[in-house]
């Protein structure tokens, strides 16, 4: 059953399929962690879904913002949310796997890049979600790891920025493709739901070819936020 939500409180609408998909904390938080400079002019968002983060980019700044979505359903789900905003100027979407955006766009070409991706491996032992759009979205099915970070290295400038969302769990391997890939990591900001459990979230920030030096941040999110607006703001 397809729906029209209010996307947060950030005054934006978001189409969404109630039995299938919808935008998660994950992107809510990458949207905020991003730090954009009034020399940035275009952002390319891997993995995009139904456009959650481009939407609330746009709103903020007048960036030329590119998504990607492989599953054509949420694709046209982003594509309505877009229209009905009216940011179909400044927002466009690609019907793709996002392994494929290397053929659309030459190389050192985006000034920053987003992504929250699948983030569990697919293995012989993986329980996959019966509903394909699921799997799709939570597993490595299309896309892996190491491939986002090929594909980021490939079309972000050089010094341009890279975010990415993920699981604690991972972290290991973050940082390794990283190094491989000649992204440096600048900010790393866990977020719990509070400090006696584990951290339930990883943000990072990258820029190619940065230079060594590595902030570390924490930050506790539970239902008493009223808001994410400019929740990482110290």
């Amino acid at each position: 059953m397809i729906v029209l939500n209010d996307l947060y409180d950030y005054g934006l609408k978001i189409y969404q399929d109630s039995t299938k998909f919808k935008f998660s904390l994950d992107s809510l938080l990458l949207a905020e962690f991003l730090e954009i400079t009034k020399k940035d002019r275009n952002l390319l968002d891997l993995c995009t879904g139904n456009a959650p983060l481009p939407l609330i980019v746009a709103q903020k700044s007048p960036l030329q913002i590119t998504g990607v979505e492989i599953q054509p359903e949420i694709f046209d789900l982003a594509t309505k949310s877009i229209e009905y905003n009216g940011f179909q100027n400044q927002i466009k979407m690609l019907n793709i796997n996002a392994l494929d955006t290397i053929n659309y766009f030459p190389g050192n070409n985006f000034d920053i890049i987003t992504c929250n991706p699948p983030f569990f491996k697919k293995t012989e032992t993986s329980l996959i979600n019966d509903h394909f759009e699921k799997a799709l979205a939570r597993h490595e099915i299309a896309i892996t790891l190491e491939d986002i970070f090929e594909v980021t290295a490939k079309l972000l400038k050089d010094h341009g920025k890279f975010y990415l969302v993920h699981r604690p769990e991972r972290l290991s391997e973050i940082l390794l493709f990283a190094h491989k890939y000649h992204l440096e990591v600048k900010k790393i900001e866990f977020i719990y739901s509070n400090y006696e459990k584990d951290a339930i979230m990883v943000l990072f920030k990258f820029v190619k070819f940065g230079q060594v030096g590595t902030k570390v941040h924490s930050l506790v999110v539970n239902r008493s936020i009223k808001t994410y607006q400019n929740i990482f703001k110290r």
